[in-house]
């Protein structure tokens, strides 16, 4: 079996068996594409691939200047990878399998204010059907914390009159997020006075259409979060993942527990979501100093 034929059934793999996207599979092979050059220089097939081959890789991308988060992934996808010749009993050993990635750097995401969040939820105006549509939007997407393809994807009856969202996450999983009042309410106006004025299409299923009646767009409503920016005077560069990151520290901030924002986020591991406990140092340090026996003064007793 030739490298490439190793390489183009594991894609195939990856397709057909786990059911990962093309867009996650073509990333696989941006990751292995480096290493494959690297087999062919050291003219080794990955039969005869062992730890210190792979370590000689990693350093090879060190040199080159490869980022260290980006030489981490690299080392995951191709740890996945040699665990799948190992099912497959192509090899007898993953080379990898005691390999620690690279450390990184905590990188801490990137938040609005609360006050900043009123202002952005303020700022549609309910003047024409479009407003009323975007100010829904905007409350749906702080309110559950969804990824902007989950909002986008929403169809009608998906967000029902008790108040819960049902939405499909990564790897088509499906998770139900309670809804506040403000958002229920935003939701409403915009299917009894809105919707049925965009969506010329009757048969269109999405709950959000743009002005032609389609569902809108990841891209379509990026450019209409940047215009409502704008609006409320938010100059940070503002993402639909920001909005995603302020739902979870807000809702750590005023006493959520983990578990509860893992669930509602869709997080498949706890450590992604820990990453939220690093963004108030201030409020951690205040909610310590309240609580903690050794950090309140005997006066405050």
């Amino acid at each position: 079996m030739t490298l490439s034929h190793i390489f183009d059934e594991y894609y195939a793999f990856l397709r057909i068996e786990k059911g990962l996207s093309d867009n996650t599979v073509g990333a696989y092979s941006n990751d292995l594409r480096q290493f494959r050059k690297f087999l062919a220089r050291e003219n080794l097939s990955p039969h005869e691939v062992e730890a210190r081959d792979v370590a000689l890789f990693v350093q090879d991308l060190e040199g080159q200047g490869i980022a260290p988060r980006s030489r981490a992934r690299k080392v995951s996808a191709l740890r996945s990878f040699f665990d799948y010749l190992v099912e497959e009993q192509i090899v007898q050993n993953n080379p990898c399998a005691y390999m620690s990635a690279p450390k990184l750097p905590i990188r801490l995401p990137q938040i609005l204010s609360e006050q900043e969040v009123l202002a952005l939820l303020d700022a549609p105006t309910l003047d024409k059907p479009s407003g009323f549509r975007d100010r829904a939007m905007l409350e749906v997407l702080y309110g559950c914390g969804l990824r902007v393809s989950e909002l986008v994807g929403l169809n009608v009856g998906d967000i029902d009159e008790l108040g819960f969202v049902r939405c499909l996450g990564k790897g088509n999983k499906e998770r139900i997020i309670p809804l506040g009042t403000h958002a229920l309410k935003a939701t409403s106006d915009y299917l009894t006075y809105a919707r049925r004025r965009l969506a010329t299409n009757h048969r269109e299923r999405a709950l959000f259409v743009n002005t032609r009646g389609n569902r809108l767009t990841r891209q379509g409503f990026w450019k209409i979060l940047k215009g409502w920016a704008k609006a409320a005077g938010i100059e940070k560069e503002i993402s639909p993942h920001m909005l995603r990151h302020s739902f979870a520290t807000h809702l750590l901030r005023h006493g959520a527990d983990l578990r509860s924002v893992q669930e509602m986020l869709g997080h498949a591991d706890l450590t992604t979501t820990q990453i939220y406990t690093h963004l108030d140092k201030g409020h951690l340090r205040d909610v310590y100093g309240k609580t903690h026996p050794r950090a309140v003064k005997e006066d405050e007793k």
